[in-house]
């Protein structure tokens, strides 16, 4: 399997000069709208963290979205940039990534520059050549892949020639872009250009010069895709998402347009106004952005891919080998429990609230050995003295005092003569607008449900004193 080979992690030194790769997508069924979905910038986002409700993406529920098109009349393409960085977890990543884009009948992946080095790293180039049409543009590492992918469909009657060409703006030069496309033939041609990264001054630049591109499909800028061109204009522009909350959805189907509807000069418009309905040879694109909701079914073999993740995770004992910064002054945690004999109260109220069970909630879904999930629900595992493992540091499991007060020991050492210091964590460290959607607006809500002091204070009122013992 792929990720069984991204877990070693061996670095490949050289590769084919020439490797199979898959046969170009042809279709000679009739179809009246052909679909093109596309997805890109997954930056490692297998799937949302599942904190709070109302959370997008997932690669588990993305089939319900693809396989809601036929086969024969759709395509599926991703941009690229499949992890936001080489490190261990990350090269995991790529490989569950790459077996999920096989599970999910991708046609097409467009590997950038960086996905283009990981893969060479990991070995998998020729891997991802067998199992998708694989594009590139003049890559720096000297892989040789196609720049474009050239498929074939029936819209209608009519023949439809489809060509994607994957463009690095860097690199090539604008005025070239015409020679990646084919001549104009008998057939209606699609042509549709992929770029590295989103330019102003180019995409003006194409959309004047080269009259034969129809779409052009930009890197995310924002975690939603936008639509910056027109809808109905010529060039489409768009941009994906990132992380996977969305799928795009490019459906093209021939338009039949009314010469009165076609921007004529009114004195040309009278001249037919009488004439039929005239078909001219010309296609209708339409673009939107489907979000990836949490009320979607689950792919059960997506499922069973993401538990192999997380076992591989588990296998590679990254909570260990977190990096872990030095505290100050010899500081060092000590867990809720040590805070008890003088804070019994406290400690009584936080026990029955939801931070002091926060990382059971990660054994339920088998995340406990997950760096990325464990950070916001253990003490202190960014430092020296933090939570490292599940039975080796059990008392810093759960969101506890030191969390928010800060390193306990020497408070402890001086029986409360030396008030807490940094670093002390704020709710917005962990209640991020990505993993807790409604917290922005509701703090107070989300306060009401941690309150563990004895004040009187209303939760709109209250304002933790850094330090302080009386909390």
């Amino acid at each position: 399997m792929l990720y069984a080979v991204c877990l070693a992690a061996i670095a490949v030194t050289s590769c084919l000069p020439s490797r199979p790769q898959k046969q170009a997508t042809e279709s000679s069924q009739q179809v009246n709208v052909l679909t093109i979905f596309v997805t890109g910038s997954e930056l490692g986002a297998l799937k949302p963290c599942g904190c709070s409700g109302g959370q997008l993406g997932g690669l588990d529920r993305r089939a319900a979205v693809l396989n809601s098109v036929a086969k024969q009349s759709r395509l599926i393409i991703d941009t690229g940039s499949f992890v936001e960085s080489n490190n261990q977890q990350d090269l995991i990543k790529f490989g569950i990534i790459i077996d999920a884009f096989r599970m999910l009948g991708y046609d097409l992946v467009n590997l950038t520059h960086e996905d283009i080095e990981i893969a060479r790293q990991l070995g998998l180039i020729d891997e991802i050549a067998i199992s998708f049409n694989a594009i590139s543009s003049g890559n720096p590492t000297g892989i040789s892949l196609p720049v474009k992918l050239a498929a074939k469909f029936f819209l209608g009657v009519s023949p439809l020639n489809v060509t994607i060409v994957s463009f690095y703006v860097d690199i090539n030069s604008a005025e070239k872009i015409s020679e990646l496309f084919p001549a104009p033939a008998d057939a209606q041609a699609l042509n549709i250009l992929i770029l590295n990264r989103y330019d102003t001054a180019i995409i003006h630049s194409i959309a004047q010069d080269e009259p034969a591109i129809d779409c052009i499909i930009c890197p995310a800028d924002s975690d939603e895709p936008r639509m910056i061109s027109e809808q109905f204009a010529r060039p489409l522009v768009f941009s994906v998402g990132r992380f996977g909350r969305y799928v795009c959805k490019l459906e093209i189907q021939p338009q039949e347009e009314n010469p009165l509807d076609s921007g004529m000069p009114a004195m040309q418009q009278s001249a037919v106004q009488n004439a039929p309905v005239i078909a001219i040879d010309k296609l209708k694109l339409h673009f939107s952005a489907i979000p990836v909701t949490e009320d979607l079914p689950l792919d059960s073999s997506l499922v069973e891919l993401y538990k192999h993740y997380q076992r591989l995770v588990e296998e590679s004992r990254l909570l260990e080998t977190y990096l872990r910064l030095p505290l100050s002054d010899g500081l060092e945690y000590v867990g809720s429990k040590a805070c008890q004999e003088c804070h019994s109260y406290e400690y009584e109220m936080w026990g029955s609230k939801a931070h002091a069970g926060a990382f059971a909630t990660l054994e339920e879904v088998g995340s406990q050995f997950d760096p990325e999930c464990v950070i916001c629900h253990v003490v202190g595992m960014d430092y020296e003295s933090g939570f490292v493992w599940p039975g080796e540091t059990d008392h810093l499991k759960n969101v506890g005092c030191e969390n928010c007060h800060g390193p306990g020991s020497e408070h402890i050492r001086t029986s409360g003569e030396a008030w807490t210091t940094e670093p002390q964590s704020t709710c917005t460290d962990c209640h991020t607008p990505e993993q807790s959607v409604d917290y922005t607006g509701s703090e107070e809500i989300y306060l009401e449900k941690i309150v563990h002091w004895m004040e009187p204070n209303a939760p709109s009122s209250v304002e933790k004193v850094r330090g302080s013992e009386d909390l």
